[in-house]
């Protein structure tokens, strides 16, 4: 149904993965595979830059209109018409495009849906195999799935990502998998999943509470900010973070590595985007006007050449 959105992830997914098995000469390792994640990740958020970018400029022209929008809130307090009228002429007049802030996270959406389905399609034995975005197919027996390509992955692949283990943990099982799904990683634990997923879990939410701290503290003063902003800000704060631990029960370890890259790549993104911004801000404020000449100097008197007598200005009396 999402093929269009499944084989590109799974194509970025396979070239890291031949990339590192190249570097260490084990594709089996599931440090490699993990790695290949994260690089899945990084990809992704490199080519989502420049709408990023575009994101924080929209973003920040909407903070300095807020006094504005509150000015003919106010004015038009009684005229719904009038008020939509005015509102798309001040965004029209500084270029603001409502999408333009969103679009990023419109993007990504799909994208996380495609990684969780490719990740989940590596072992189809499970319960939920059938789930839609989970995986396409009824739930497999543990020889079916070792012999059936996931998109760009050959049945080699397959079973190399079965038999990859980051610290005793399968990539592709979650603490809540059913035994039934365990058997496909042959010789696996519960507690040794549990010990890999909770920490990423922790380190997920934390670096959560972080992205999510660092965006607010870059707002504009918190006066001017609207109450549904308010919520959402707490939300970001508290809630989610939260909702990464609770969800990361029924989340692979890859995903959970997933969550940790995003956030920490997001993080130092945001720190380069906004110093960037700002320094662009303290550069134009420092330049001329265009069109405006710098005051003239001072005329200062030529030194007496030499032999010839100084000349003394004459004191009034």
């Amino acid at each position: 149904m999402l093929d269009f959105v499944y084989y590109p992830v799974s194509g970025i997914l396979w070239f890291w993965h031949k990339v590192f098995s190249l570097v260490s000469g084990s594709p089996d390792n599931g440090v490699v595979w993990a790695l290949s994640v994260v690089f899945l990740v990084f990809t992704l958020k490199a080519l989502l830059f420049k709408p990023f970018v575009k994101q924080v400029r929209t973003q920040l022209v909407m903070q300095k209109l807020q006094p504005q929008i509150k000015a003919l809130q106010k004015k038009y307090s009684g005229d719904r018409q009038k008020l939509t009228v005015e509102m798309a002429k001040l965004q029209k007049e500084h270029n603001y495009s409502p999408l333009l802030g969103c679009l990023p996270m419109l993007v990504q959406a799909p994208v996380f849906i495609g990684l969780y389905h490719v990740l989940r399609s590596f072992n189809r034995t499970g319960a939920a195999s059938h789930v839609p975005f989970l995986s396409p197919t009824e739930p497999m027996s543990v020889a079916d799935n070792a012999n059936t390509a996931n998109y760009f992955f050959s049945a080699s692949d397959v079973q190399s990502f079965l038999d990859a283990k980051l610290f005793g943990a399968p990539l592709s099982a979650m603490i809540s998998s059913p035994a039934a799904q365990l058997e496909a990683f042959g010789d696996v634990s519960r507690i040794s999943i549990i010990l890999v997923a909770v920490p990423l879990m922790i380190f997920a939410a934390v670096a959560t509470h972080f992205t999510s701290r660092a965006s607010i503290a870059r707002q504009v003063d918190t006066g001017t900010v609207n109450p549904q902003t308010a919520i959402m800000n707490k939300l970001a704060l508290w809630v989610f973070p939260v909702g990464v631990i609770a969800f990361g029960a029924f989340a692979p370890v890859a995903i959970l590595l997933y969550f940790v890259s995003n956030n920490c790549w997001t993080l130092g993104q945001q720190h380069f985007v906004y110093g960037r911004i700002a320094a662009e801000r303290k550069e134009a404020e420092s330049s001329p006007t265009p069109g405006m000449t710098a005051p003239p100097s001072p005329r200062v008197a030529a030194p007496p050449l030499p032999g010839a007598k100084p000349i003394r200005a004459k004191r009034r009396r």
